[in-house]
């Protein structure tokens, strides 16, 4: 594939955008019984009249961009898995067999050299079996696959750039949208992010009510989304919802991937239908689809069947079964024609009458379904194909919408707003995490259970004293853990929505670090503070306004430090399991390192609790809490002694305190620092 970056028009004087139609001739008459045609009748008839009429639309000035899409000998490879084996033997076994060469044996190829075009008002499906390349190929013309990609592809006579990415809109298989919004929420957040600023709240309300009855949504547009446990719309609903969310911002071409995956037929042509109407307001769409019912079939305006990686027909969707008869395949009984059609993609015959001079080789009758396969691929290349280039070379697009697609689309908001906006949406997505009943229960469980182990304590007694350390330092355990756990998942867990919305350029990266950090903060915040004002009293830890705030204040430190730990594991591993899993190593190693089990760490050791923020925070709070020069152990043999010289601050000077307050802000800072950097490495897009 040829990318260049075009030089981006930022402000050009231009004509209106006109509403371009391609009219394509077509014959009507569809059915299996139908008497064979022959071939050179048939391309006559398919080919005699195709061309672009451009048709002046003034009052189509707001529509979308019309876009007129070409792609020429697309393909497309990944590398060979099996190349890295680390077994010898199976990979010498793997290349004998295969027979290719050195550089097929790199590579292997998914899009082998696939041709076709689309226009505004219409909808190409992508038809094949499973693993053909349908998925792929979409991903291609999305702009979403560049490496290692070849051929031509152009919209509007203009080649890939990120101006022409701003007029796609993408919905994949899988509805990625956020469960705990409804789907009012969903269309108004991307509705302010998405919607250009020249629009005032009113407008930006309206394009969002325009999109819910334009899509059907009214019934259920208080209803959440919904997903795994949690009850929300139907799948029908929900693909709608997913289909709106791309088509609020008006993009020229949409791409769907398997968008009736999982509904009942009927849901499923209420869904075309949908489709057949954002066609007609000048959308070019294109689809994959499986096997769809005949009713479904027949709402399409083109069709591209693709067999291996190889096309075997493109062309109007009504015209197949000609074609095929055309070339002696007609099914010997009524049957769906997009089984018909995934059938010979496959190379499975069985009900369908095939010429019998395609076996005559002895090769050819050992693997009918390969020669089936290679004959319609063939057929394809000599027929098909070349008028389909010069198709292409025959029709260009009109100057102005070239020059229309490659105006530059500056981000519509500024940070501070995509900032209010995007928090917005951040805390109303995960305030039922941050207000959860259970986590409530377990912050006061503990609470009440330590000041209850605790009650009243004292520092009379060295054991008393040894004891309240060790409270102390259980506080910096629990709530280290309880914050690194609670950071650690959200950007594991986000991965696929911050992946989408990145792709559609919905906001700056930054924007939703600092927007997801602060809102988990408020998590962070309340729950530290409501535990420590149940335990502090109970405690009996030292009773003046100043030393309650302070030691608060610490604790708060500590959680927000650990907070930064936690995102900073999740951004660089970026799943849930291994996210945990190295969570759980470096909190031993705090624990461990954090100057209550362990005083005395050997040298070639001690380099490690420099690294832990639980140690600085471990002595910040004894510091807080505890004066060298206050006396205890008074009705002992020796007498008062001062707090200092006791064997648990052997290793803590209770001076001071400023160095470990500066030295955790800066850890806190250079967590959150190195977590968006690590993010922003692994949601490259």
């Amino acid at each position: 594939m040829e990318i260049g970056i075009e030089d981006e028009i930022v402000d050009m004087s231009m004509p209106p955008p006109l509403n371009g139609s391609m009219n394509i001739a077509r014959n009507n008459d569809f059915g299996h019984n139908k008497e064979f045609m022959s071939r050179d009748a048939y391309l006559r008839n398919r080919y005699s009249e195709i061309d672009i009429e451009v048709e002046d639309s003034s009052s189509n000035q707001n529509g979308p961009l019309p876009i007129f899409l070409k792609f020429e000998d697309v393909e497309f490879k990944v590398k060979n898995i099996q190349l890295g084996s680390n077994n010898p033997v199976k990979a010498m076994v793997t290349k004998v067999s295969t027979q290719h060469t050195v550089e097929q044996d790199k590579y292997k190829r998914i899009l082998k050299g696939i041709t076709g075009s689309i226009g505004p008002g219409e909808i190409l499906a992508l038809m094949g079996p499973s693993g053909s390349g349908k998925t792929t190929l979409l991903r291609v013309i999305g702009g979403r696959l560049l490496d290692n990609v070849k051929g031509k592809i152009t919209y509007n006579d203009v080649k890939y750039t990120p101006a022409v990415k701003r007029r796609i809109g993408f919905v994949t298989q899988e509805d990625i949208l956020f469960p705990q919004l409804t789907v009012e929420e969903t269309l108004v957040f991307s509705a302010f992010l998405r919607l250009p600023t020249n629009m005032n709240k009113q407008q930006k309300y309206a394009k969002v009510e325009t999109t819910v009855k334009e899509l059907g949504l009214e019934r259920c547009r208080h209803t959440k989304i919904g997903g795994g446990f949690l009850k929300g719309i139907s799948g029908g609903e929900r693909k709608r919802t997913s289909i709106g969310y791309e088509i609020l911002v008006d993009p020229s071409l949409l791409l769907l991937d398997e968008p009736t995956s999982g509904l009942d037929s009927t849901s499923a042509n209420k869904l075309l239908v949908t489709l057949q109407g954002l066609a007609k307001a000048g959308r070019t769409i294109i689809t994959t689809i499986h096997q769809p019912s005949s009713r479904i079939f027949h709402m399409f305006d083109k069709l591209l069947l693709i067999s291996e990686g190889y096309p075997i027909y493109y062309g109007t969707a009504r015209e197949t079964i000609e074609y095929f008869s055309s070339l002696r395949f007609s099914p010997e009984i009524a049957m769906n024609p997009a089984e018909f059609l995934l059938d010979l993609a496959t190379g499975q015959v069985d009900g369908i009458s095939v010429p019998t001079d395609i076996f005559d080789d002895q090769e050819s009758a050992h693997d009918s379904s390969k020669a089936v396969i290679n004959y319609l691929q063939h057929k394809y290349k000599t027929l098909l194909e070349p008028k389909e280039k010069e198709n292409h070379r025959g029709v260009t697009t009109p100057e102005h919408l070239q020059v229309a697609i490659q105006v530059k689309k500056e981000w519509t908001l500024s940070w501070l707003d995509q900032f209010v906006i995007l928090s917005r949406r951040t805390f109303r997505s995960r305030s039922k995490d941050y207000f959860d009943k259970l986590r409530l229960v377990q912050a006061l469980g503990v609470a009440l259970l330590l000041g209850l182990l605790w009650l009243k304590s004292s520092t009379n007694t060295e054991a008393q004293l040894r004891d309240q350390v060790g409270l102390a330092f259980y506080i910096c355990i629990f709530w280290t853990s309880s914050c690194i756990f609670g950071a650690v998942y959200v950007f594991p867990f986000e991965k696929y929505y911050l992946i989408k919305e990145r792709k559609a350029d919905m906001y700056r990266l930054s924007v939703y670090y600092v927007c997801s950090t602060l809102c988990d903060m408020v998590a962070h915040v309340f729950y530290p503070t409501f535990f420590m004002i149940i335990v502090y009293f109970m405690a009996g830890f030292k009773r003046t306004v100043a030393c309650f705030f302070l030691t608060l204040l610490v604790v708060l430190l500590i959680a927000i430090t650990s907070q930064g730990a936690g995102e900073l594991f999740g951004a660089a591993v970026m799943s849930i399991k291994r996210a945990g899993m190295a969570a759980s190593l470096i909190l031993m190693l705090f624990l461990l390192t954090g100057g209550y089990y362990v005083q005395h760490i050997p040298k070639f050791m001690q380099w490690l609790k420099y690294l832990s923020f639980m140690y600085y925070g471990f002595r910040l709070l004894l510091k807080v809490q505890y004066s060298g020069d206050e006396l205890y152990d008074c009705e002992s043999k020796g007498g008062c002694r001062p707090l200092q010289s006791s064997p648990s601050f052997a290793t803590v000077n209770l001076k001071g305190g400023w160095e470990e307050v500066w030295v955790m802000l800066a850890m806190a800072m250079c967590f959150r620092l190195l977590a968006y950097l690590c993010l922003r490495r692994k949601i490259d897009v």
